[in-house]
């Protein structure tokens, strides 16, 4: 059993973002702007990092799809910071079609692909309990029977908290939902020639059979100017943390609001 997990890091995809370009020198000027790449990393660094390197279960992979022309210091950053958690690896990728690519992309990772898979997505602005991985490999070990007849079954998790995080600290509220993609992952058969990165996050019930856990928070979503997806409902009030909240955030998602402030306060790296 593979439990894969993916995150598109600014990658230039020909489709794929509701705020479109003429050419892909323009989509990587836009994606690319020193103060945009600024507010990318303190959230990859605040949120998805620390979770993905806090996973209470080790055995998965994280990888991170990003452009191949990411420039420095922002190539060197990335390479930096997945050097330091041994699940995350960086994939550069040529422009294409965002779901080509990134399924492209998990599929040169299965390799010969001779085992069943999970397979899960967030953005790097999304960060996922600690324990996450290991209730994935307890849904896989605990429905085999019942899957039998089935040629892929989704995990949800629907709750969690919506963020926002600034130089003062973590906002959040919390929110139950409906398919969000950060408390998603899909079982795969092996061979299958399709990926998580084939499915609408939303429309995943209405393609198979899903198990709904409305159990622990799970995820953590950022809200934020340059979010490029949305929902269809209204955001929700946000309020700073507790104490409790931030003693929660630490423990469940290893997520550290002095160390958010701190990111959050660092002035964008120079380009070039």
């Amino acid at each position: 059993m593979r439990v894969i997990g993916l995150c598109r890091f600014s990658y230039p995809a020909l489709g794929g973002f509701k705020r479109m370009h003429e050419t892909v020198a323009e989509r990587e000027a836009y994606l690319y702007a020193p103060e945009r790449m600024a507010l990318r990393f303190a959230h990859f660094e605040s949120l998805t990092l620390p979770s993905v390197a806090a996973q209470a279960n080790g055995d998965f992979t994280f990888l991170v799809v990003t452009g191949e022309n990411l420039p420095d210091p922002w190539r060197t950053r990335l390479h930096d910071l997945a050097a330091g958690v041994p699940q995350m690896r960086v994939v550069p990728m040529p422009p294409m079609r965002h779901r080509d690519a990134m399924r492209l992309a998990i599929k040169e990772e299965l390799g010969e692909d001779e085992t069943e898979s999970i397979q899960f997505r967030l953005d790097d602005d999304d960060a996922v309990s600690v324990g996450f991985v290991q209730s994935l490999r307890w849904f896989e070990r605990n429905t085999r029977r019942m899957r039998r007849a089935w040629r892929n079954l989704a995990f949800e998790y629907n709750r969690g908290y919506a963020v926002r995080l600034s130089e003062a600290g973590i906002e959040a509220a919390a929110v139950q939902t409906p398919f969000w993609s950060c408390g998603l992952a899909v079982l795969f058969r092996p061979g299958d020639s399709r990926t998580v990165m084939n499915y609408g996050h939303h429309k995943l019930h209405q393609e198979m059979p899903t198990l709904i856990n409305p159990g622990p928070e799970m995820y953590l979503r950022a809200l934020h100017g340059d979010n490029d997806t949305g929902d269809a409902q209204r955001p929700p009030a946000l309020a700073p943390l507790d104490e409790a909240q931030r003693a929660l955030f630490r423990d469940r998602f290893n997520v550290d609001e002095d160390r958010v402030k701190a990111l959050f306060a660092a002035p964008p790296a120079p380009a070039g």
